[in-house]
């Protein structure tokens, strides 16, 4: 009880200071004279800039950068920079605390930068990424005077000698941060200068002597200031105010400890033979029944990959609803973060799902054995009485339906972006049919699956129901259907047979949802047509952009959008025969020099005219046509 009240103790005080550090700012700014109103793509983009700065405060060198859109009228940039002493934990509360007050505080404008003690966030519609900007500039002093004439002098050398190690240094370190600490008359003085990372050496150097050059005029009698610019900071106190915990923390820390030693000691032996063995039983309890559901002669690292339940429910705060990331048939994903700043997302097994034991088998033996850009990275394992859980890499972007399909948001997906997502998506089934060390067939490809991460790449993810196929095996069955309707082919549907042809139809189906914003379970028609018919149609008559979302019409290549109107509907053809592999796919999506055949009728189509049907030959005959 002791050792805990003492940790509870040290929480409290450390979670108490980051809030206090980050309670007030030390300056709000809504430059420009832009405005924006609610409800706009621009409102959207920014929404979506300041989750993703939120989502990504326990980066470790505690600089993130984001942007969205693509118009030049409703793209949003913005970044966040945390002092270089600071713990992730007070960088995501001062983050926190900015982007709330930047919404309140700079509601309608299009430009807003934020000075906290521990940080820095900004936003804007202009590009000021790895660009060194000296305005607005901010200058802050402490109250209390000091009569010493040769204080500035003192104080200018010691800033300029901060600089120069900063600028020597910062080659090597991924933060631009340095500190100092000098004594001056009967007083220590401690100073900080920091630049964004994304400037050069040069460009962190000469913002910092423009900021060195404000202090004749505003701290020549002044015992402790600031001078805050949007690339750079300096700052110097007779405190030392970098430090964290600060040093009367440290030392009332300390006196806490000193208290409780003496009673603790005997307390913590007692522990630790308790906890080793009780821990050798739950790890041998523990290790038989993963014996239950895998081989683990198939796995010699699976002891590495094995996460506490504890560290999984203090990462989530204990699978805390805000923390949720999503739910489905396996049961729930929760975003966590690790003690050393790492996001992850938790899958977490429902405890009344059936099918929970043989899924979890399936991810654990599929993705531990896949490394690929484009597949979702496994990290981890959890399995602790009836808890079953898998630790996956935290991708920021969510998934491609909550863009795709969204009637403001899927404009963030111009279409460069899409046609790199289905090409990555490609990639990604060619590794798992064909390059990999397995053959594996996903069986649930779909929208809800690919997740994005920051640079907007796929990554399949959702191994559930993902079968393992020996290399020379090419197609099996089975009674139970498992899928989404809408991507599951005609041959799994009506047999239960799978092959890799069975992906490569859900993939085409991908890429008519991909190109159109629509969704294939859900676009019909007043007349009763599917995606699939509509896109058949158009094929049919000639007209293939007339699929494509309008909204894609600025940024889109007629050449690409009518190739992957033209690659969709092979894949979805009703023969698996006369569906290409994704060897084929990968050429024909990223050569123009491939030869496309002429696809078939889809399955789960009602069209019956095909002898009318008198297709262009060639992509250059569309083009005409179109």
């Amino acid at each position: 009880m002791m050792l805990k009240f003492f940790a509870f103790l040290s929480l409290l005080s450390l979670l108490s200071h980051g809030i206090e550090a980050t309670k007030d700012p030390v300056e709000l700014l809504c430059p420009g004279t832009s405005t924006v109103t609610p409800n706009t793509t621009y409102q959207a983009n920014l929404d979506l800039v300041l989750y993703s700065l939120l989502s990504n405060a326990t980066t470790k060198n505690g600089f993130y950068k984001s942007s969205a859109g693509h118009r030049p009228s409703d793209i949003v940039y913005g970044s966040f920079l945390c002092r270089g002493d600071l713990t992730t934990e007070n960088c995501k509360y001062c983050v926190a605390n900015a982007t709330k007050d930047m919404a309140l505080g700079c509601s309608g404008h299009k430009e807003a930068i934020i000075w906290y003690d521990h940080c820095m966030v900004r936003y804007s519609n202009n590009n000021f990424f790895s660009i060194m900007e000296l305005k607005p500039s901010v200058i802050k002093t402490n109250g209390e005077n000091i009569s010493r004439p040769d204080f500035i002098v003192k104080l200018r050398d010691i800033m300029n000698q901060l600089v120069s190690w900063l600028v020597r240094h910062s080659q090597s370190s991924d933060k631009k941060f340095a500190t100092r600490k000098d004594k001056f008359a009967l007083f220590q003085l401690f100073s900080s200068a920091e630049c964004v990372p994304d400037i050069s050496a040069f460009n962190c150097s000469e913002c910092l002597r423009k900021a060195i050059s404000y202090l004749p005029s505003c701290c020549s009698g002044k015992i402790g200031g600031r001078i805050l610019l949007p690339s750079c900071s300096i700052r110097y106190e007779t405190y030392s105010f970098y430090s964290s915990p600060e040093a009367h923390g440290r030392a009332a820390l300390l006196r806490i400890i000193g208290a409780v030693a003496s009673s603790a000691v005997v307390a913590m032996v007692v522990f630790a033979v308790v906890y080793r063995f009780f821990r050798r039983k739950r790890l041998k309890k523990s290790s038989s029944k993963i014996d239950e559901i895998i081989d683990r002669s198939e796995f010699s690292n699976i002891e590495s990959l094995q996460f506490r339940l504890s560290a999984i429910k203090a990462a989530t705060n204990n699978f805390d609803n805000r923390n949720k990331l999503g739910e489905g048939g396996f049961g729930s994903v929760y975003k966590g973060t690790l003690p050393n700043g790492q996001e992850i997302a938790a899958k977490r097994l429902s405890k009344c799902s059936g099918q929970g034991a043989e899924e979890f088998k399936n991810e654990i033996e599929s993705v531990t054995k896949l490394q690929h850009r484009n597949l979702v990275r496994l990290l981890g394992l959890c399995f602790e009485g009836e808890e079953k859980i898998l630790v996956y890499e935290f991708v920021p972007n969510r998934s491609l339906d909550y863009f795709l399909f969204d009637a403001v948001r899927k404009d963030q997906l111009y279409w460069p972006k899409r046609y790199k997502i289905i090409v990555g998506i490609a990639r990604g089934l060619l590794y798992l049919h064909e390059d990999s060390r397995l053959r594996i067939i996903h069986r649930d490809l779909k929208a809800s699956n690919v997740l994005l991460d920051g640079d907007m790449n796929p990554r399949i993810s959702d191994f559930g129901t993902a079968r393992i196929f020996g290399v020379d095996q090419i197609e099996g069955s089975t009674n139970r259907i498992v899928g989404t309707y809408g991507y599951m082919s005609p041959e799994y549907v009506t047999f239960g047979n799978f092959s890799v042809k069975s992906d490569v139809f859900s993939f085409g189906v991908l890429i008519l949802e991909i190109i159109s914003s629509k969704r294939n379970s859900s676009s019909k028609s007043e007349s009763g047509e599917g995606l699939l018919d509509i896109a058949w149609r158009y094929w049919r008559n000639g007209t293939p952009l007339k699929l494509m979302d309008p909204a894609l019409k600025e940024s889109c290549s007629i050449n690409e959008v009518i190739r992957g109107v033209h690659i969709g509907l092979l894949c979805v053809q009703e023969d698996m025969e006369d569906r290409p592999t994704m060897a084929a796919v990968v050429a024909m999506l990223t050569s123009d020099t491939t030869s496309l055949p002429l696809p078939r009728q889809p399955a789960f189509t009602n069209s019956s005219d095909v002898e009318s049907y008198k297709p262009c030959s060639t992509i250059s005959d569309q083009l005409n046509t179109c």
